[in-house]
């Protein structure tokens, strides 16, 4: 009986485990036919893929006797890769070209894997996105939850976030160009669900604004009389305003000039 060792992003299938072959008229969206061939025979099968989460499992397990040579188990296995390095680069690919002109060889290039390895853990072009809009949005989020835990005030912390903006708005960076507005430029008014996870990024930027805006009325640092939402608003306008530009070369003075520029209207 032949023996089957799948290594593949966070999961190992090993040991005994196969995957039954393929009923007639399973669906083709959300379960990924592969054949794995080893010095011990071929296995037919299928894999389910949570892209969602980033775990995969195996769909409607079987049984497979193992070898006894441990040799013959780990031959001819799978190259490993770490997930969020991937998504990383992927998201780099479709910062710079955009959705529709980033193709799979670009990704599969850039992700440094084989196409094979992509379409296994990835249903198609779309789910890369997905996937790597997610893991951008976690990074950007974590990494400037860690900047803004180093100030006090509302204005301080409203200072941080432009800043941490025009800081990716110059030099190479600034091309890259944003992937909230990338998306909202080119994806959001053919892909309903995407459109909603850009949206709910601008949204969440936005809530975050007026809430330090309103921290600051508090504190002092910021005009009592200021229009908390309406200027929260116009912050996230600036903020989004700056990659955009960035798009185009700008130098970082010129994008820290803005910064400090809208931080008047705090007054």
């Amino acid at each position: 009986m032949p023996c089957a060792i799948l290594s593949f992003g966070f999961v190992d299938l090993h040991e005994r485990c196969s995957l039954i072959p393929r009923d007639k008229g399973a669906r083709t969206d959300s379960i990924l036919a592969f054949d794995y061939a080893s010095q011990c025979g071929t296995v037919k099968g299928v894999l389910c893929l949570d892209i969602g989460n980033a775990l995969f499992h195996n769909a409607r397990m079987a049984h497979l006797k193992s070898p006894s040579s441990e040799a013959t188990r780990t031959r001819g296995r799978p190259r490993q890769f770490d997930i969020e390095v991937a998504l990383g680069k992927a998201a780099r690919v479709f910062r710079e070209r955009g959705y529709h002109a980033s193709s799979i060889a670009d990704l599969t290039q850039a992700m440094e894997l084989a196409s094979g390895s992509v379409y296994k853990a990835f249903r198609d072009k779309r789910s890369v996105f997905v996937a790597a809009f997610d893991h951008e949005a976690r990074v950007r989020a974590e990494r400037f939850r860690r900047i803004m835990a180093a100030t006090t005030s509302g204005r301080d912390r409203i200072r941080v976030a432009l800043i941490f903006s025009a800081e990716a708005s110059y030099g190479a960076e600034g091309r890259r160009g944003c992937l909230i507005v990338g998306t909202v430029a080119g994806l959001s008014t053919f892909d309903a669900d995407i459109a909603k996870r850009a949206t709910a990024a601008l949204h969440r930027s936005e809530t975050l604004m007026a809430d330090l805006i309103r921290q600051g009325q508090a504190d002092g640092s910021i005009h009592a009389g200021i229009e908390s939402e309406v200027t929260a608003r116009l912050m996230l306008c600036v903020l989004q305003g700056m990659r955009v530009i960035g798009k185009t070369g700008r130098t970082r003075a010129e994008m820290l000039a803005v910064a400090n520029a809208a931080m008047k209207f705090l007054d």
